[in-house]
């Protein structure tokens, strides 16, 4: 797969920080499950094609909350990187991770934007990597802050990405069948209309077989009330 500017499978890494609780609370730019579904999307597509991951994680005992239990299920051996800095380049475990991986193109989104993207994505550009801002996977408390940031960001030499764009760039070929079925479940699962049709073309077109999801079990609480 030629590269000639692009990300593929085996020249960066993703870093997603800072997708707690506390910190979704703040978000008014973008619907918050819509966020949510976006960065797990994006997760998915970093496992499926074997990038290496960096999750980092602020405050969580004090204030943030843990990382988001659907990132947890994507990641579940991956241990976020804990910090009090809301810079995590200020952070030299979270740096290490990233200069460890050998690779100096960095996948990056985070909530929030103004703050816990754009300073990282500012000096890691510094520091001579390419930073590609994902977003529609960043969040922050309004549509001004979110834009304003991501204005700096791109002033500073980050290229702005969608997490739908970051999975096809990866893909690319769709004759490479070894991640073919994968990419189109994530496509299935978090991709909305294009999902929806994708579904529509297999089962109607090509006569395959309905995708068969998890079956829903309702969870039940065994304690008294």
């Amino acid at each position: 797969m030629s590269e000639k500017g692009l990300l593929t499978p085996d020249n960066c890494v993703f870093a997603l920080i800072d997708h707690q609780g506390q910190m979704i609370f703040g978000v008014s730019n973008i619907d918050r499950q819509l966020l949510i579904n976006n960065t797990v999307g994006l997760a998915k597509s970093a496992r499926v094609f074997n990038v290496p991951m960096v999750l980092s994680t602020v405050e969580t005992k004090s204030f943030s909350g843990p990382l988001w239990p659907q990132l947890r299920a994507v990641y579940p051996n991956v241990e976020p990187i804990e910090r009090t800095s809301m810079n995590a380049w200020d952070d030299e475990n979270f740096v290490e991770a990233i200069r460890q991986t050998g690779r100096k193109k960095i996948v990056l989104a985070g909530l929030w934007t103004e703050a816990c993207v754009t300073y990282p994505a500012v000096q890691a550009i510094h520091d001579g990597y390419e930073v590609y801002v994902v977003v529609d996977a960043c969040g922050d408390v309004s549509q001004v802050a979110h834009e304003a940031a991501m204005q700096r960001v791109i002033q500073a030499g980050a290229k702005p990405v969608t997490w739908l764009q970051v999975l096809l760039e990866l893909q690319r070929d769709w004759a490479l069948r070894g991640t073919y079925d994968a990419v189109m479940d994530i496509v299935k699962t978090h991709c909305g209309a294009y999902g929806a049709g994708v579904e529509y073309a297999y089962t109607m077109v090509h006569h395959a077989p309905e995708t068969k999801f998890p079956e829903y079990e309702p969870v039940f609480s065994t304690a008294g009330h």
